[in-house]
């Protein structure tokens, strides 16, 4: 992906995109804090808890919850780093742009995906205060306890991550797949 250094057009975003090579793109926004600079042992101690949830659970699944929890957050950091870890796990661009409405399209994913996305949404949004019981019954009959442990640790890391990227509001659009944060 390139960025477009265009006189007018500072920083825009243009790679991998099917545009007219007339059209001009909002400039991009400058990141308010570098946050993993000014807090680096806060920033080694994420990328470790994340290391240690993502332990025993599918790459793909792990993605698509991964995605899930930033759509809602309105993290754009998050969701470029993440479609793009996901399409290059090989995970499809339907199942991606699906997501946003994976309850009329369900029939996309495994009842073990919905499930997994489900509790996202429910640990994510904590609109009532909890996690609703018969969401959490769904996810704990699809992953034995180990792997719910971890996945419940993953949505949490994901959740955390996303706020430190709308928080220091982290320039989306760099993000290559393979790299770290």
């Amino acid at each position: 992906m390139e960025m477009d250094h265009t006189p007018g057009l500072p920083g825009s975003y243009r790679g991998g995109m099917n545009t007219d090579e007339n059209t001009e793109y909002a400039a991009e926004h400058a990141p308010r804090l570098n946050w993993t600079e000014h807090a680096p042992d806060v920033y080694k101690a994420m990328v470790r808890l994340d290391t240690a949830a993502r332990q025993g659970l599918d790459p793909k699944l792990l993605e698509l919850v991964k995605i899930r929890a930033s759509q809602l957050n309105h993290c754009a950091f998050c969701l470029d780093m993440h479609t793009k870890d996901a399409l290059a796990a090989g995970e499809s661009v339907e199942r991606i742009v699906q997501l946003g409405a994976w309850e009329e399209s369900r029939h996309f994913y495994t009842e073990k995906e919905l499930a997994a996305i489900e509790l996202t949404e429910a640990i994510t949004v904590l609109t009532d205060g909890f996690v609703p019981d018969e969401v959490y019954e769904r996810a704990a009959k699809q992953f034995e306890e180990a792997e719910l442990a971890r996945l419940i640790a993953a949505i949490t890391v994901i959740n955390a991550w996303n706020r430190f990227g709308v928080t220091a509001r982290m320039t989306p659009g760099h993000y290559q797949p393979g790299q770290h944060r």
